[in-house]
């Protein structure tokens, strides 16, 4: 065979891979996928458009049993009264305290969980001390507990400590986590043993390894979390429901509860637009901290 000849069948391949025709999209499959997640948008869409339009309505029109779907001419009426509570009959704490409570509140159980946590994760992973795994176990199986297993004893203890109607009584009984305690023993786990001898040889004590490895290490898994955990805290209802017995620490969730009356006295229209400025916290730490609380949860390189 001459070496003339070795271009042109080199070339074969390549034209033979070129003349293939391309496989025709999957045009049907991509519209029924494209019609189930625009059936789920408007799902979940239709009912918060409701909301959002039914705040810049009067009650007159939402009592008539209309449904909002285009903006009124209340809005600015409607989301005054509700954040200063004074033109409200259906308000007993203005918005903006209620909004304040749940922001302390869902913060400081988020930054507490995450604390606590990352402390019982690391003695439990990097320390050997007799009960290690039975205190562990103590800890995970709280999760097997429901919330109404516990809720008695947790009121009692808050009750007899005198933290009845504050924010101690609000914040210490639910910043204790087993699941990020769990999530994060499984990511220092992971954590090579050669770290930890070069940090030995270094002559890095235990604190000086948390706070120059560990704790960088875990920096997206503490975003993930705390996005979730301040969603967590911001929701919550029963607790705050039977803690507090003024308004001084009334949370939003049960603020916007207890506006709700008889059918004949509620007006709706501040019950929308204290739900609408309730939904813009939570929003608002989703959509800055995107980027980190994906990472988070699917980062496998830290």
């Amino acid at each position: 065979m001459s070496t003339t000849e070795l271009p042109r069948i080199a070339a074969l391949p390549a034209a033979e891979e070129a003349a293939t025709p391309a496989p025709r999209p999957r045009r049907m499959g991509d519209v029924v996928t494209h019609g189930v997640l625009i059936l789920g948008v408007l799902l979940f869409a239709l009912p918060l458009w409701i909301v959002i339009m039914g705040s810049t309505h009067d009650a007159a029109s939402i009592g008539r049993g209309e449904v909002p779907l285009l903006p009124g001419a209340h809005a600015i009426e409607n989301y005054a009264g509700a954040w200063a509570g004074g033109t409200s009959a259906t308000i007993r704490v203005p918005v903006a305290v209620m909004m304040l409570n749940s922001v302390v509140m869902a913060t400081a159980i988020a930054v507490g969980k995450i604390a606590i946590s990352l402390i019982s994760a690391y003695a439990v992973v990097f320390f050997r001390f007799p009960g290690r795994m039975l205190a562990f176990w103590a800890i995970f199986i709280t999760l097997m507990l429901p919330v109404e297993v516990r809720i008695f004893p947790t009121f009692k203890v808050v009750s007899d400590l005198g933290m009845m109607d504050s924010y101690a009584g609000l914040i210490v009984p639910l910043i204790a986590s087993a699941t990020a305690t769990l999530l994060f023993r499984q990511f220092f786990m992971t954590i090579p043993d050669e770290f930890v001898e070069a940090a030995k040889i270094d002559g890095a004590g235990p604190m000086r390894f948390f706070w120059d490895v560990a704790l960088p290490l875990s920096r997206t898994n503490m975003a993930a979390l705390f996005v979730i955990l301040f969603v967590y805290g911001w929701n919550q209802y029963l607790w705050p429901l039977l803690v507090t017995t003024s308004g001084n620490v009334e949370t939003i969730v049960v603020g916007i509860v207890k506006m709700i009356g008889s059918e004949a006295n509620t007006e709706w229209n501040i019950v929308m637009a204290t739900t609408v400025l309730a939904l813009l916290p939570p929003v608002a730490v989703v959509l800055l901290m995107q980027r980190w609380f994906v990472k988070g949860l699917t980062d496998t390189e830290k």
